[in-house]
């Protein structure tokens, strides 16, 4: 009998390991390593800022996802920083990841991206394939496996940020996701049929996205390769009970148009869910801006001059906050060990003049700024 249940143990254990599940995300795997807080509680609400470690076991499953992100709310939580008025903002690509959800094993042990991508495609050669000769170059494998896996993506991201932000009752700026022709229908989340769009969602504490979904407007070059622009102009601001919630995605941030666009709509807050490619970038020589043409209020003499860190600081959000008649702001990085994909970013925090900044990690951190009263 012994000898049976040790047998099935162990067909258990295999079973286990294969399968890439995994037990939920602990509190030794947030490698939460700063926490930081500014100002009183006025009772005007809060923003907080999460910038989660993220490795690819986090994105095997939607538990595994969950897990993770409610382990950091959870922690904030403990701290008080969570309560009715909280606006709670996540980085950039996030959500982008999700592309490996449901995957083998050696999809999460790929020494390299491009080899996790293959093996990705490799196993659904049934739906990848006919996506190919419709996904459009350059770029064509990369959106045609965004496309194939585009539907649970969009419903991993929908489910896990609606259930946080119902669990912990607060406003979720959900950092962003890629999807073809991103809607909403029912106040949730839908994939569509179309361009690729770097996206970003809203949502209040009853769980239901708020109205419209948030394309970026300005994407990088390297982006240009397989996303579509947005419009500066189709912008929106949300009403939530911190105040008008505006979120300008990565690079939106440092171009005047959205500023402008805002100005109109009366935002109180503006949040900036942010990535930056490669661990160290934060110190080296700014190399300008990419995508599109350099704002005329830009001085091109700062390019190389300035380290990217100091870039961010004069000419993104910190610099431009004033001109949309914002209040408050907060910019998050994605932190990260993706394959072979690293990340870098210090998280900063805006309230009238004072800048406010998180030191730099290669890990996670927390960061909260109680809103002042006007």
């Amino acid at each position: 009998m012994i000898a049976v249940l040790i047998a099935a143990c162990l067909i258990l254990f295999i079973w286990w390991s294969r399968s890439g599940r995994r037990p939920p995300a602990g509190a030794a795997e947030l490698r939460l390593q700063e926490t930081c807080s500014f100002g009183s509680d006025a009772g005007r609400g809060n923003l907080l800022g999460v910038q989660p470690y993220m490795i690819p076991d986090d994105y095997a499953s939607e538990a595994r996802f969950y897990a993770k992100l409610d382990g950091y709310l959870a922690e904030a939580k403990r701290r008080g920083f969570i309560g009715e008025k909280t606006i709670v903002v996540f980085p950039e690509y996030l959500g982008a990841w999700l592309v490996a959800a449901g995957e083998k094993q050696s999809v999460y042990r790929a020494p390299t991206l491009d080899r996790a991508a293959t093996i990705i495609a490799a196993s659904n050669l049934l739906s990848f394939l006919p996506r190919l000769p419709s996904a459009g170059a350059p770029e064509r494998a990369r959106r045609a496996l965004l496309k194939m896996k585009a539907d649970s993506m969009a419903r991993i991201y929908q489910r896990v940020f609606s259930q946080l932000a119902q669990t912990y009752r607060v406003t979720i700026v959900a950092g962003s996701i890629i999807l073809p022709a991103p809607q909403l229908r029912d106040d949730a989340l839908l994939s569509g049929r179309g361009p690729l769009y770097n996206t970003s969602l809203v949502y209040g504490p009853d769980g239901r996205a708020l109205a419209p979904v948030v394309k970026k407007a300005f994407p990088v070059a390297e982006e240009l390769r397989y996303i579509e622009a947005g419009r500066a102009d189709d912008l929106p601001v949300f009403d939530t009970p911190a105040g008008r919630l505006a979120v300008l995605i990565c690079a939106d941030s440092w171009y005047p148009q959205p500023y402008q666009h805002l100005k109109s709509h009366h935002p109180d807050i503006i949040a900036v869910p942010a990535f930056l490619y490669s661990a160290g970038q934060w110190e080296k020589p700014w190399t300008g801006y990419s995508g599109a043409p350099t704002p005329d209020d830009v001085d091109p003499n700062d390019i190389g001059l300035l380290t990217e860190g100091q870039a961010w600081m004069k000419y993104s959000l910190p610099a431009r906050l004033r001109d949309s008649g914002a209040r408050a702001g907060i910019g998050v990085f994605l932190q990260c060990r993706l394959w072979d994909l690293t990340s870098d970013g210090q998280a900063f925090a805006l309230a009238g003049d004072s800048v406010h900044t998180c030191p730099r990690t290669d890990g996670a951190a927390l960061l909260n700024l109680w809103l002042p009263a006007p």
